[in-house]
Formats: C-alpha cells, structure tokens, sequence
C-alpha cells in the first residue's frame, strides 16, 4: 500500500514534533502494511511555508537513515497545499510540491467554508495540465451538508482522497455517513491516513481495512490504496469509474441532522 497523506516530516508543520517521532511513525506506517509514503506536510501561506529544497534534504536524510536500519519503505516528496489563489505561484516558485514532481496536486479547503473562487482555481490547475486531488472532501462542513458539490468537482476534473480513519469514524459520524457514501458511489479515488501522531491511525489500520473491504470488496480497495497511489506518483493517467449522484436515506438525513 502507500500512503497518499502523511504529516510525518519533523517540525514542519502540526504533524511530528520530532525526529524520533518520524521514525516511530515510519516503522507504524511499515507494520501497518504501507510500502510507500507521501510526505505531504502543509503549506500554507505565512503559517507554514517550508519549502521544496529544505524539505528534500529531510526526505535525503531521513531515507538514509532508514536503509541503514534495513526499514524498506520508500520516502517520496509532496505536500499538502492549503487552498489559495496563488497555488500555481507556489508550484512555480519551488515553494509547494505537486506529489513526486508530477502533475498531480494534493489540497485542501477550510473546514467551514467553501471558497468563493474554487472553481476559478481549479479551472486554472486543469490549465496548467495539473490533476487536483481534493484532501479529505468528508471532513467539509458544506460537502456534508451539500455532497453533490463532490460529484459536480468530480466531473469538473478534480479526484478525490478520503481518510482511512473517516470509515470508522474519527470525524465524526457525518463524516462517517458521507464517506461511506462516495466510497460506494465511485467517488473516491484514494485513500491516505493523514497521519500526524503516532500510536493513532497505523494501530487501527486492520479494523479500518476489515470495514473497507466489506464496503467496496477488496478489488476496489487495493485500486484506492495501491494502484491509484502508484500511478499518481509516476505521473501516469487514472481512469475512474463514473460518480454516481449521492442519495441520503431519511434515517441518514435525520442522522446527519442530529449529530454536532
């Protein structure tokens, strides 16, 4: 498996406090059964502004060190870029990392509030020849109260990666609800564990996969935690299954009402 999402690079962002905490992160992501991580730290204009020549030499020396130890897992350059008018002067400018150098860009949205400009940039990404991959579309308070805005964003050109922790419910149960959803409805294309302390979601990573399985079948789970991820980081072409529109079950209305 690789892992897509990680905040797992020391003192970069509000992921690893230190490098012990790195490499106790690296051996739960290699326990857990991932062969493969993306160190997408945050970047973030004037909070978190790390960028691409400091973090490969952490990505150079952490790999090092780990060859060293005989911990075969592969280390691999990207971040994950807080929504902004200005991500395609950040990619420019060698500030923020599309994932490996390709044409694929991880990002995210607030939390609360959906950009009045999102389609703007996300035209001007697909202009670039880029691939946006929205980070964690469950975890939106608007797409929970609005989820065809993720089947629109879909057919618009934007992919989608979702939380392993959201199928079991660590946002929540609207997150839950919500992410049970796409995932059923083709509308999630990835799967990363947007770890940022250990001893958290690599220990839960059997419950987690065990609930995916009986969600999508294990042929539609390796695509999302394997295939999809490998062929992103080469820089090659994903082919997706069409978006089926999202339907909420009155009890998953109600649900979705109820619950903070």
């Amino acid at each position: 498996m690789i892992d897509l999402h990680t905040h797992i690079l020391p003192n970069i962002d509000d992921g690893s406090r230190s490098i012990d905490e790195t490499f106790n992160l690296l051996k739960e992501a290699k326990e857990a059964g991932f062969e493969k991580v993306v160190l997408t730290s945050h970047y973030m204009e004037k909070y978190y502004e790390t960028e691409i020549a400091e973090r490969e030499v952490w990505v150079k020396a952490i790999q090092q060190n780990l060859d060293a130890k005989g911990i075969d897992i592969d280390l691999i350059l990207g971040n994950e870029i807080y929504f902004t008018e200005n991500i395609i002067k950040l990619l420019e400018d060698a500030k923020a990392s599309t994932l490996n150098n390709s044409s694929y860009v991880l990002f995210e949205l607030p939390i609360n509030v959906e950009p009045l400009n999102l389609y703007d940039i996300i035209y001007e990404m697909i202009q670039y020849k880029l691939v946006p991959i929205l980070a964690h579309p469950e975890r939106y308070s608007f797409v929970q109260k609005e989820p065809e805005l993720v089947y629109d964003l879909i057919k618009k050109g934007v992919l989608m990666q979702a939380n392993y922790g959201s199928i079991i419910g660590q946002y929540g149960e609207k997150a839950r609800i919500v992410v049970e959803k796409f995932l059923q409805n083709n509308m999630i294309h990835f799967l990363g564990t947007d770890v940022h302390r250990q001893n958290t979601i690599y220990k839960k990573m059997p419950e987690i996969l065990e609930t995916l399985k009986q969600t999508i079948g294990e042929e539609r789970l390796n695509i999302l935690t394997t295939v999809n991820p490998d062929l992103a980081i080469h820089n090659k072409r994903i082919d997706i299954l069409e978006p089926i529109p999202v339907e909420l079950t009155l009890k998953e209305k109600i649900m979705m009402f109820l619950k903070k």
